[in-house]
């Protein structure tokens, strides 16, 4: 069956700029992802540097401090990475030459800062970082410049992104030939990297002020606030969007802002590391209320899985367990929860307001009673973030005693709305066959290219094609084109579709698939 796609001006608008968020949204996590593996590392090394277990002059405790120092260079330089990630992430062509304008425009922007506040007399008095805190000035690769933290790429990034995307095709003949292309992306960066710089020092207090006083509202709100950013985090997933809620609290200003041991630290997360890491005994920063949210999947995933499973069918029962076992186990293990959600999201979502209701209510208990832990992903990083730090200082066991309370909760919420309003959620089907084994999706075996573009409606039919985490993200000339039932039978879980834009859910493998549809469209990147 074709439908038919109306789109009226207003509409498509709209659209277009859910579509440019959603873009945004994908080319922030890809920095992001290679923060949990440094910030694992800091944490097991958080046992070798902790003066109350260890003496600073111990062998241990020497090499421990020496390798986070490696490891703290990235976290202390998140800006830098998120310039390059942005630029690189949200180009369209040549990514690895946006991502070298990205760099030479950071470094840019950091001499022409320095050189402006220099002229006119604005440095604030400091040698060190320790000595500038709270004057908003920081020292970056040596330069004193205005601290933005990870503003300053995120805007430099999106800036390089797109004035690329614009000029990167043009090229000149003769002499000029030169100067075309990514070249000329870097001749149009200077001048706008040179009034940015001057207008960041008479505008960027300014801001600074507006994120401070964001920081205090969330305070204000206080239980209110916890519970709102659970919700949004998870009830904003369909969309892409809810990496735009949690990031900005995790890794920015806006989720706290600390000295510690000599060093301006910004962000819930680099807080709570830096903390673990030169502990001295005292209580941990409020800041870790936004680092909760990794509850609903260790613990909260599994009770609506079970309440699925007792609801459904007995001729579904046994295929619907071999579905959500390697479902559950995966968000328990390492925290990706998107190809169970996507079972439910669309069929039920009376059930995934409720859901995410429920999780944003255990965040808010959780920092009722003053849970101090890091819990982002799966039980993996959790035990790794905090049973170092200690039961005293973070208090793990009421977070863990929170989180089965919220296994039991989501089961019989899940399990009475289930019944009471004949959800149609997995299991219910009247046929034996329920939904495919996403267990297999993105292995080599899982789908070939063939069948991935058939689904997509062909060849001439795709755009573009791209991928995050878990979705493989493509652009169309004609979605009414598109068959979704091909594109589940290649292991896709769930497929959305906006616009022109379409999202077929596919998991942790979905690399191997974005893979095996570049080669059928003989696609190298």
């Amino acid at each position: 069956m074709f439908r038919v796609l109306m789109v009226d001006k207003q509409y498509g608008g709209r659209m277009i700029g859910v579509k440019k968020l959603q873009d945004f949204s994908k080319a922030m996590i890809g920095p992001v992802l290679y923060l949990p593996v440094i910030g694992l590392l800091i944490a097991l090394l958080s046992m070798t540097t902790n003066k109350i277990w260890l003496a600073e002059d111990s062998s241990l405790y020497l090499l421990g401090k020496y390798v986070s120092s490696m490891l703290w260079a990235v976290m202390n330089n998140l800006g830098f990475f998120f310039c390059l990630g942005l630029a690189g992430g949200l180009a369209k062509t040549r990514k690895a030459e946006a991502a070298f304008v990205a760099a030479m425009t950071w470094f840019m922007y950091l001499a022409a800062n320095n050189s402006w506040l220099t002229l006119t007399q604005r440095l604030a008095a400091g040698a060190s970082n320790a000595q500038l805190y709270g004057s908003g000035q920081t020292y970056i690769f040596g330069f004193q410049v205005i601290d933005m933290g990870v503003f300053l790429g995120i805007i430099l990034g999106c800036a390089v992104a797109f004035v690329h995307n614009r000029f990167v095709e043009i090229e000149f003949r003769g002499a000029f030939s030169i100067y075309g292309n990514s070249k000329l992306v870097l001749i149009i960066m200077i001048p706008l990297v040179g009034v940015f710089a001057i207008a960041t020092v008479y505008l960027w207090p300014i801001v600074e002020h507006g994120i401070s006083a964001l920081t205090g509202v969330m305070k204000t709100f206080g239980a209110a606030g916890v519970f709102l950013y659970g919700f949004l985090n998870r009830f904003l997933i369909p969309t892409g969007l809810h990496h735009l809620i949690w990031s900005p609290f995790v890794f920015t200003s806006i989720g706290g802002q600390l000295l510690i041991d000599g060093q301006t630290v910004v962000g819930a997360k680099p807080i709570f590391l830096a903390e673990i890491a030169n502990n001295t005994g005292e209580a941990l920063s409020d800041s870790a209320r936004f680092l909760t949210y990794g509850m609903v999947k260790i613990f909260g995933t599994a009770g609506m899985a079970l309440a699925f499973y007792k609801t459904a069918r007995p001729e579904n029962k046994q295929k619907l367990k071999i579905t959500l076992i390697p479902l559950i186990v995966t968000s328990f293990l390492v925290g990706i929860t998107e190809p169970f959600e996507f079972l439910f999201i669309f069929t039920a979502p009376l059930l995934w307001l409720v859901y995410s209701l429920l999780d944003g209510f255990f965040q808010m208990l959780a920092w009722l009673l003053d849970v101090r832990v890091c819990a982002t992903n799966g039980i993996i990083d959790f035990i790794v973030y905090n049973i170092p730090a200690g039961a005293h200082l973070t208090r793990w066991p009421v977070f863990v005693a929170l989180g089965l309370m919220e296994t039991a909760a989501m089961y019989y919420v899940g399990k009475f709305m289930i019944i009471h309003f004949k959800m149609r959620t997995p299991g219910q089907e009247q046929e034996a066959a329920v939904v495919n084994q996403p267990a297999s999706a993105g292995s080599p075996d899982a789908a070939s290219g063939e069948q991935v573009i058939l689904g997509l409606g062909g060849k001439e039919n795709v755009c573009s094609v791209d991928n995050c985490f878990t979705r493989l993200r493509v652009d169309v000339r004609d979605p009414a084109l598109i068959q979704e039932h091909i594109l589940k039978t290649s292991g896709g879980t769930s497929v959305i579709i906006k616009g022109h834009h379409v999202q077929v859910i596919y998991g942790l493998g979905v690399n191997k698939i974005r893979n095996a549809v570049n080669r059928y469209l003989d696609v190298h990147e």
